[in-house]
């Protein structure tokens, strides 16, 4: 147990998502550094950054340093009618970091749900999206949306090219008053417009805005999206996640790859997103293949932000001894130490910028404190 207190953040955050995953059944997913750079040349709008780290190995095939892990689960899978593929992973990717501006070597942890899909592996996702969360912090927030909302809404209002693009942007910046002037130089549809309003303004937990939601499907019952979303939130609930989640329709993520659910999460204290996922079909579709899929990302490097008191530690206790004590002397007193659950590091001098929460001098067999130097 002392080993484990001893762990960064980000090390803790591994090794209990790996044990939630693996839970459920998901086996994890090992991956080598490289992979062709085709491709993700052919997927370059997917990737978060699309600076990617190339070699050319030595028979002529130009590689590229993995920056995304999704591409090569998709690559490497099959399709099998009937059958889900659960997979889990812990990888680091090499991409410009949004803090730094420079490629890092960043860990990432996530899990990817491929083949026949039902509302069961929607549900579950969803809910090892938010316990993953809540593994990082309880105080957390998971927002989730359903492309296939706002897609209707836009093939209804026959907006497509730079428009849509354009419309897309508003809806994710939440920017009602931009939305408004597009709709209004394009003379869409007057109901439908304020419709599309309606839903972007929508935000709140699920049961606040399931009413609206409703009274929205039996308006427009072809919008078959609008019915299985409502059904798979009031799901939500026997996962035990329910009240953690809030809708949000601004989450879009790239409408070009994604369909179906989107979801990004949030903890207190990190203020950017430190999950992103949703169902992918789009891009399933693109790289040749037939089944469905849906899985998220943990970013661990945005977690280096959260201030926790508990982690700025690198060791429980410096136990400093001279050159006159005995080894068995210096041994037990580490022993009886580490018995009471303290993490210890035995040193004759202060290390330079060691952390530490107490430090203690063995002298003459007796152990006496000095003042904590942290």
């Amino acid at each position: 147990m002392s080993g484990f207190k001893m762990l960064k953040n980000d090390e803790k955050v591994v090794f209990g998502l790996r044990e939630l995953y693996a839970g459920l059944g998901y086996s994890q997913y090992k991956m080598n550094k490289f992979e062709e750079y085709d491709l993700y040349v052919k997927n370059k709008d997917f990737l978060i950054s699309e600076n990617v780290i190339t070699f050319t190995d030595t028979n002529g095939k130009l590689m590229a340093l993995k920056p995304d892990v999704t591409l090569s689960i998709i690559k490497n899978s099959k399709d099998e009618v009937g059958c889900v593929s659960k997979v889990y992973y812990n990888e680091n990717v090499y991409r410009v970091s949004d803090r730094t501006h420079a490629f890092r070597e960043l860990m990432q942890v996530g899990l990817e749900c491929i083949g026949d899909l039902d509302d069961y592996c929607l549900c579950e996702v969803i809910s090892l999206a938010a316990k993953s969360l809540e593994y990082v912090s309880p105080d957390y927030i998971l927002d989730i949306s359903h492309l296939g909302i706002i897609s209707y809404i836009i093939d209804a209002l026959g907006v497509t090219g730079s428009d849509r693009d354009s419309i897309i942007h508003c809806i994710g910046e939440k920017n009602l008053h931009d939305l408004s002037a597009i709709c209004e130089d394009l003379a869409v549809d007057s109901n439908m417009s304020e419709l599309f309003k309606q839903v972007v303004s929508l935000y709140g937990t699920v049961d606040s805005i399931l009413p609206a939601l409703e009274q929205i499907a039996a308006d427009y019952p072809d919008m078959t999206a609008a019915s299985q979303f409502i059904k798979l939130c009031r799901a939500f609930d026997a996962f035990g996640v329910g009240d953690r989640l809030h809708i949000d329709f601004s989450v879009v993520n790239d409408i070009h790859y994604y369909n179906g659910l989107v979801f990004k999460g949030f903890i207190n204290g990190v203020p950017d997103s430190v999950l992103s996922g949703g169902q992918y079909d789009k891009l399933m579709k693109k790289m040749g293949r037939r089944s469905g899929a849906i899985g998220f990302a943990v970013y661990l490097d945005t977690l280096e932000r959260m201030t926790d008191n508990s982690d700025r530690y690198d060791v429980d206790t410096l136990l400093l001894y001279d050159g006159t004590a005995d080894l068995d002397t210096v041994s037990r007193a580490v022993g009886e130490l580490t018995a009471s659950g303290k993490s210890v590091t035995a040193q004759r001098r202060i290390p330079e910028k060691l952390r530490c929460r107490e430090v203690l001098i063995l002298k003459d067999g007796e152990v006496t404190t000095l003042e904590n130097n942290a």
